[in-house]
This record gives C-alpha cells, sequence and structure tokens, in this order.
C-alpha cells in the first residue's frame, strides 16, 4: 500500500505512526508481572512513554479482562512498534486484546485495532469485513474510513479507495487530503495530488507533529515519482526537522540518497541502526557500494533473519527480501520469484519497482507483462517505474 497513507492508520487513532507486523503468527502474553519480554530502549521522550506502558501492563495483570487498560496499552505497543522497528510489540498488543480477540462482535475500541492488525498481517478481507461492521455502528468513524481507504489502495483498487477519503473530511482536514493524496496520485494525478497536499499542509499551522511528519513524507514520495529531487529533499529534510523518530522516514530518506549515490550519508544515518531488518537493510547496501567492513557480518545477520521468516511461513516481508536477494545476493532469479508472490499480495509502486528490477536483472520481460499492462491501465505515475519498463522493453 501507499506507504505514507499507511502511516496515518495509527496517527488518527493513537497520535503514533504506522505499526509493524508480528514476528511470529502467536500473541505473548507474560505469564507474570516479573517477567522481562524485552529491554527497552532509553532515550529522550522515551522514558515517559516506557513508564506508562509498564504501569499499564502491571494493572491488566490483575485485571486482564479491564477493556480500559488493555486498549491504551495496546495502542502504546503498537506505537513501540513502529517508533523503533520492532515488530514484536505488535505480537504484545494481540496478546493484550486476547479476551475479546475472537467474539464476533467485540468492543467497537478492539474491532478497529484487530481491523488494523489484521491489515498489517495481509488478512486484508478479515480486515475489510471488522471495518463493515465497525462502521455500521459508527458510521462516522475515521479511523475506519481511512483503513478502508488503505486496504482498497493496496488491492489496485483506487477509486473506490479515493470514495473512503471523503468522509475524514469532517474530523481532519490535512488527513483526508493526505488519504486522498495517496489514492489519486496513483491514478494518474500525481500532479495535481502532490499540490493539493501541499497546500493542505501549509493551511494547517497547528496540526499535529506526528501529522505533519507523514505529510511531508508523502510529499517527498510523489516528488519523487515526479522526478521532482529537489522537493522531494526539502521535504525529507522538513520531516527530519521535526526531531520524531520515525523508521518509515529513516528507509525512505535512505532509499533517495541511495538513488542518488549517496551511500556515505546513508551509512551516517543508519550507522547504529542494526536492530530494525528495514534500516539493516539500507546499511548493508550503502555498506556494499563502500566496500565497508562490516558488510559481511550484516548481510550474513540478514540473511539469517529473511530465512527465519522463511520457516514461519510468513510473507509479509518478501519485498524486502526479494532487495536483498537482488542487490547483496545476486541472486536475481530468487529475487524475480519473491517480487512476484509479493505482487501478488501488495501493489505499491516500490512492490511493482522490485519486480521490474529484478525481471530486468534475470532477463525475463515476459514475467514484468502483467505488471506493466496494470501500470499502464491504472496510470500510474512515477518516472523510476518509466525508465525501468523502457529498459525491460529494449532488452526484450
Amino acid at each position: 500500500m501507499n506507504h505514507f497513507l499507511r502511516r496515518a492508520l495509527v496517527l488518527s487513532i493513537l497520535g503514533w505512526p504506522w505499526i509493524s507486523s508480528p514476528a511470529t503468527g502467536e500473541p505473548f502474553r507474560p505469564v507474570d508481572d516479573n517477567q522481562v519480554i524485552e529491554s527497552l530502549p532509553t532515550g529522550a521522550g522515551r522514558d515517559a512513554r516506557q513508564r506508562e506502558l509498564r504501569r499499564l501492563r502491571s494493572e491488566l495483570a490483575d485485571d486482564a479482562d479491564n477493556l480500559d487498560l488493555a486498549v491504551p496499552l495496546a495502542r502504546g505497543y503498537i506505537a513501540l512498534a513502529r517508533a523503533e522497528g520492532d515488530p514484536r510489540f505488535q505480537g504484545y498488543a494481540q496478546a493484550v486484546l486476547a479476551p475479546w480477540w475472537d467474539l464476533p462482535q467485540p468492543p467497537p475500541e478492539v474491532l478497529m485495532l484487530r481491523a488494523t492488525i489484521r491489515q498489517n498481517g495481509h488478512d486484508f478481507d478479515s480486515a475489510l469485513e471488522d471495518l463493515e461492521h465497525l462502521l455500521t455502528v459508527r458510521p462516522r468513524h475515521p479511523q475506519a474510513w481511512l483503513t478502508r481507504a488503505v486496504i482498497l489502495q493496496v488491492q489496485g483498487r483506487h477509486a473506490e479507495a479515493y470514495e473512503s477519503c471523503w468522509p475524514l473530511q469532517r474530523s481532519n482536514r490535512l488527513l483526508a487530503a493526505a488519504c486522498l493524496a495517496g489514492a489519486a496520485s496513483s491514478s494518474g494525478h500525481a500532479e495535481g495530488s502532490y499540490d493539493m497536499l501541499h497546500r493542505a499542509l501549509l493551511q494547517a499551522p497547528g496540526a499535529r507533529v506526528e501529522d505533519r511528519l507523514w505529510a511531508l513524507t508523502g510529499l517527498a514520495e510523489i516528488a519523487l515519482r515526479l522526478g521532482r529531487h529537489e522537493d522531494a529533499e526539502r521535504h525529507f529534510d522538513a520531516a527530519l526537522a521535526l526531531g520524531v523518530r520515525d523508521i518509515y522516514l529513516l528507509s525512505a530518506y535512505s532509499d533517495f540518497l541511495l538513488d542518488l549515490d549517496r551511500p556515505q550519508e546513508v551509512r551516517r544515518l543508519l550507522a547504529e541502526e542494526t536492530r530494525s531488518d528495514t534500516l539493516l537493510l539500507r546499511l548493508s547496501l550503502a555498506e556494499s557500494r563502500l566496500g565497508a567492513s562490516e558488510l559481511k557480518q550484516h548481510v550474513s545477520m540478514l540473511d539469517d533473519r529473511f530465512s527465519e521468516t522463511q520457516r514461519r511461513g510468513d510473507q509479509l516481508h518478501q519485498g524486502a527480501e526479494s532487495r536483498f536477494r537482488l542487490e547483496l545476493m545476486d541472486q536475481p532469479a530468487e529475487a524475480l520469484r519473491l517480487a512476484l508472490d509479493n505482487w501478488r499480495v501488495q501493489r505499491e509502486p516500490v512492490d511493482a519497482r522490485r519486480v521490474l528490477e529484478a525481471a530486468l536483472a534475470e532477463g525475463d520481460l515476459e514475467a514484468a507483462a502483467p505488471l506493466i499492462t496494470w501500470l499502464s491501465e491504472t496510470g500510474l505515475q512515477d518516472v523510476r517505474l518509466d525508465k525501468l519498463v523502457q529498459q525491460l522493453q529494449e532488452a526484450g
């Protein structure tokens, strides 16, 4: 799905960015309050949040069916999953919601969180069912409309996604503008979407920092698809200047720097970022271009992590692994297989890029033909994809 739109899923309900997917299929619940489940990173802005999570976890241990405790704790874990790039915390969030998880009609707060977690796990049909139930009882629920828009967009149903964005106008105009821009920019209206979102941001000087971060990152991404690198860098710089730790922003900015052959900047930016697979991949890509001594160790770490996800049957990271296999392991055939499997589930520009790059490396125009047809039919604008399509057709 459109990444900057996906981030808004949690922004509107939590005030925090997008959540990561669980590391395992089974939610984990500590057996007692003294059990250490994870050593949380420390630093400015984190300690107060961690104290609050510990307080909620302690109180919930004595009253596991207390919805008023469970919902904020689950939200806190979801926020931490995003902030630290550690997907295990989403599994903890699901465990917190266990008393209500399997109910046919859970409380609306749980229904929304369950839909979001299912959406993140690519269980789109179940997530849409949850959202339909929620909108039946809460027809003006902004988070439900936004999540629905995101799922429809990832499925390539851009017109339906666009319609789902409109109800957001009642609650958050910046959120609505970003939602509309995400859907419209994926269906032939990138220029207009960029202008609309830019105006909305200028007209919302009092917007939350998290909302501004998300809108700026979205503007940067649309600018990149239009080939406007200076605009993209300006928006990335503004987003970074907000001082909010955001895994996706760091990933997107690193990709931008790598595309411009500025690996040294990526290495400086991500030197200590090895906990997150997403950031470790970008760091390793930069190190490979620089001939860094740490590359061998980091490639081995990534190989182990991707192998573990395959053993679990986890298919959520096939796009990232495709890039790893192509650019760091020189395995274009395997990269193409993974990219095509990923494309059957997710149809974002970045997923299209993984397929086209792997097909080009493998010399397999036929494998990419359905995707190329899809790009033409949807009107998706992306100068990087256009270049790859041209190279494939010339090679074919």
